[in-house]
């Protein structure tokens, strides 16, 4: 079965302040290094609108309403300080949701083997109720609700090993048994949530932080120690990734030092996980990255280790 590639060029049309690290040129860079002849392979298909009702399988109909009713005709709008709408800005939101989605579908139909969503904005800063992080929606947790109740799935692990902490993610599923969340993350850094003893109220929720600083064999072991084995626990039957590539040395919003091939490695470690208990079923969403090249550089060496390469 092929890796499916998802994107949409309605993506590009979200526009922020100049200067700002969240740019349509994270796409464009992905889009290039995707470009390589051993990427032939990939099956590319477009992200299709996400349903309100979708995206309201984990935040509230007015939430969703009040986020597109402040969609600018013209310019820009600041939602908060860090996170802006242009007049693309709510068909870039719905893609991103709705190529989660499609993933799903095409995973759990064993059309794909996994699937990585080339979109932005990215989601897992999203709370239930509250746009931050430039996130307006939780891609990666409405994936999994979706999941759960268009087929079924009983257990969900989300893995994100972005260097900021899924604040929303945790946040959505704190209370919840049947999905797991596992993060890696640089502590202290925005938004400052993500402590060890941040667990959940069924111990599903897994935080392994990082320091400022560490590396590769830092965040290797945390993985090994902290994640992978409450994954294989939790016998999880769908692994979503929330594959921030900001963790990467060269990254201008945080301080930790990984390469590509941690990126590699980690998402092995996971492919492996998704072997033994969830039939190999992954989908990988994009969150951040802001070094252009090392965001392009990470996601090829990310989207090759799912291919198999």
């Amino acid at each position: 079965m092929p890796t499916l590639l998802i994107s949409h060029p309605a993506c590009l049309n979200h526009v922020t302040p100049a200067g700002h690290p969240e740019r349509p040129d994270r796409l464009r860079a992905v889009d290039r290094a995707l470009e390589a002849e051993k990427f032939q392979p990939l099956v590319r298909v477009t992200a299709p609108l996400a349903a309100l009702e979708t995206v309201a399988l984990c935040h509230p109909m007015d939430y969703i309403e009040e986020i597109r009713d402040a969609t600018p005709r013209e310019g820009l709008v600041r939602l908060d300080a860090d996170t802006s709408m242009s007049p693309g800005s709510f068909e870039a939101a719905l893609r991103a949701v709705g190529g989660g989605i499609l993933a799903v579908d095409e995973v759990v139909a064993k059309k794909a083997r996994n699937a990585f969503v080339a979109t932005r904005p990215p989601g897992h800063h999203a709370e239930t109720a509250r746009p931050m992080g430039f996130c307006f929606f939780d891609n990666a947790a409405i994936a999994a609700r979706y999941a759960q109740k268009q087929y079924g799935i009983a257990r969900v692990a989300i893995i994100d090993f972005d260097v900021h902490h899924g604040n929303g993610s945790q946040e959505i599923f704190w209370s919840d048994r049947s999905v797991m969340y596992c993060s890696t993350h640089q502590m202290p850094l925005f938004p400052g949530t993500g402590a060890v003893g941040e667990s959940g109220e069924h111990n599903t929720i897994v935080n392994a932080p990082l320091r400022p600083g560490d590396d590769g064999a830092v965040f290797r072991a945390a993985f090994e120690e902290r994640v992978l084995p409450r994954l294989r626990d939790f016998r999880p039957e769908l692994i979503i990734i929330s594959a921030g590539f900001d963790a990467h040395f060269r990254d201008p919003l945080a301080n930790i030092n990984l390469e590509e091939s941690d990126f590699v490695w980690a998402t092995q470690k996971i492919m492996d996980v998704a072997d033994q208990c969830a039939d190999g079923r992954i989908v990988s969403l994009l969150e951040g990255g802001y070094d252009l090249q090392a965001l392009g550089s990470s996601a090829a060496a990310h989207v090759l280790a799912l291919m198999g390469g």
